[in-house]
């Protein structure tokens, strides 16, 4: 049998950030008057230029030239005081017994951070593939591609694990299987009209991977 190699989203998939980085937008920009979880919804997955674009359009005026930086600095901090694994996240990545990687948008270091924090890092070494040095963004495929390619793997021996629209438009056109984590779902697990598995809970990863390669291999 052909061994599968799992693909993993990092952000909001692994590690409970998505909340903190737009809490550093809050934080920041006080006069967009809304909340993290609002925010969130309006910029997961999205690539940080047109976050900030759009954030430049809603509040009215130029952001300064420092403001990312000064924003990456304040993630890092919000990450250092809170960040923390999404449940279950590090027991799942113990019993998964297959090739693994992360693929993520996020810069290396802010990778590294993140992984370092939640424990995760141990879990898979050097194989890391950030947008930032591959030089594409989700929901282009590019990223995957190069993350299957470079772990020695096809596209269709590969399963993504992504929680952002972008994500999966981009793991669907990679040609790749992808399992959405979605702990809001109101299923354990459901299909959707955009190819993914809907999943609510990463103790549910491991049968559900087992039962994607089970049934390629049938």
């Amino acid at each position: 049998m052909t061994e599968t190699c799992v693909i993993f989203d990092l952000d909001g998939t692994l590690v409970d950030s998505e909340v903190l980085c737009n809490q550093a937008f809050v934080d920041l920009l006080p006069e967009l008057g809304e909340t993290a979880e609002q925010l969130v919804r309006r910029y997961r997955g999205i690539k940080l230029d047109l976050t900030l674009a759009d954030l430049e359009k809603r509040i009215g005026r130029p952001l300064p030239g420092t403001f990312e930086a000064t924003y990456r600095e304040r993630v890092a901090q919000l990450f250092a005081e809170r960040l923390q694994p999404v449940p279950g996240a590090a027991a799942m990545l113990d019993s998964l017994d297959r090739p693994k990687c992360i693929a993520s948008s996020g810069p290396p270091q802010k990778i590294a951070h993140s992984l370092k924090i939640s424990g995760l890092a141990s879990h898979f070494g050097p194989n890391i593939y950030s947008s930032y040095v591959v030089g594409v963004w989700k929901p282009e495929p590019g990223l995957f591609l190069h993350a299957a390619r470079d772990m020695g793997h096809e596209p269709e021996t590969c399963i993504v694990v992504e929680d952002s629209d972008v994500g999966v438009q981009a793991a669907i056109a990679a040609g790749m299987a992808v399992l959405r984590y979605d702990p809001h779902a109101a299923h354990a697990v459901e299909a959707t009209d955009d190819r993914a598995l809907v999943f609510n809970d990463m103790s549910q990863l491991k049968a559900l991977v087992e039962g994607l390669v089970a049934g390629r291999a049938g």
